[in-house]
């Protein structure tokens, strides 16, 4: 089991921007810079390991500050997990930074089978990461 670890706010994979000027394609800079986290915080996990090479499964657990907004009931409520952040960054664009770990942990992510993505609150935000090979008879 491979665990990866970012301290900080999750990222969602923001969308590809077109420069008008240049005609070019690029992702935006906050992106990419969370990938490049990412990517690094796999690179210190997988110490030399191999690539992972069958078939994955994954669990992102992705803790979302708590807005200084919220009221002390809701907060208590949040930090034990009875409030949920319905907001950004999406689960699906919280997913899409897997893209970081292509080459890095596995092969490439279309080796993932089964994926998971939850978003919690906590007063101490960070992006947690759980990949497993699958084992299954016919591998």
């Amino acid at each position: 089991m491979i665990e990866i670890r970012i301290d900080g706010q999750p990222v969602g994979k923001g969308r590809p921007r077109f420069s008008r000027v240049s005609g070019t394609v690029y992702t935006p800079e906050k992106t990419a810079r969370y990938e490049e986290r990412l990517a690094w915080a796999a690179q210190s996990v997988m110490a030399g390991r191999p690539l992972l090479t069958g078939t994955l499964m994954v669990d992102i657990h992705a803790y979302l500050e708590i807005p200084k907004s919220m009221i002390k009931k809701h907060r208590v409520e949040a930090l034990a997990g009875n409030s949920r952040p319905g907001k950004k960054p999406d689960a699906d664009n919280i997913a899409k930074m897997l893209d970081a770990l292509n080459r890095v942990v596995w092969i490439d992510d279309s080796q993932i089978v089964d994926l998971t993505v939850r978003k919690f609150y906590s007063d101490r935000p960070r992006l947690e990461i759980t990949v497993q090979e699958r084992k299954t008879a016919c591998e």
